[in-house]
């Protein structure tokens, strides 16, 4: 797999919260819409953050796909600082070409609610040949998160695969690119996991397995 670039982007960031003035800002989130420029992201009840779940997921993942000689970008460096906005994260996303692109998130949903979802674009707007490619990352992701033994949500999107039109990330891609909600944050089982360093790794390696599947030429478009 060496020669090969793979985008983590890991939702918000950890001084989102402090600075308003910037993640409120609006901007073009694709098809005419006019989004926020980042939010500061949910937690669980007992006040763990998704940017740091995000963040500790991605800085796993890296040196799991670096292993395999895969070159990483990551859209933001620390998890101390504010933003970029998505549609910057995009951009860095887009500009280094990337062969497939994992936005890591985790969901805010009722504590009813429990299992993780892949987004792909309902709209691409790079064209068919991207589109199909999407939603083939999407279907490795989902069966690679399922294999570490994540279920998908029982709620939300169909069988963990879901499209949206209103997500700036998603909109601005050119790239092959999925948005993953790994779990949801508010639901008691869930965010003891996503909490947990052994949580996170286990998240870490089902999205590092997707990725290879994804790489190989595996997974259908659906």
């Amino acid at each position: 797999m060496a020669g090969k670039v793979v985008a983590i982007d890991p939702g918000h960031n950890g001084a989102n919260e402090s600075h308003p003035e910037i993640i409120n800002q609006m901007i073009d989130g694709g098809y005419g819409q006019r989004h926020v420029c980042n939010t500061t992201g949910t937690q669980t009840d007992a006040g763990y953050p998704e940017h740091e779940f995000a963040w500790n997921v991605a800085t796993y993942l890296r040196p799991m796909l670096e292993a395999k000689g895969i070159t990483v970008v990551m859209t933001r460096s620390n998890d101390s600082s504010v933003g970029p906005c998505t549609d910057k994260r995009a951009a860095i996303e887009n500009n280094a070409d990337a062969d497939a692109v994992v936005s890591i998130h985790g969901d805010g949903a009722p504590s009813d609610v429990e299992g993780f979802y892949v987004l792909t674009a309902t709209r691409p707007p790079a064209g068919a040949t991207i589109a199909a490619a999407s939603l083939r990352l999407a279907s490795c992701i989902a069966a690679g998160v399922k294999g570490v033994g994540f279920p998908p949500s029982n709620t939300l999107g169909s069988g963990g695969l879901w499209k949206r039109d209103d997500l700036t990330g998603l909109n601005r891609s050119t790239r092959p690119k999925i948005l993953i909600e790994c779990g949801n944050m508010r639901n008691p089982t869930e965010a003891g996991l996503m909490s947990s360093d052994s949580g996170q790794r286990r998240y870490a390696q089902g999205l590092a397995d997707g990725v290879f599947e994804f790489l190989r030429g595996g997974g259908s478009a659906s």
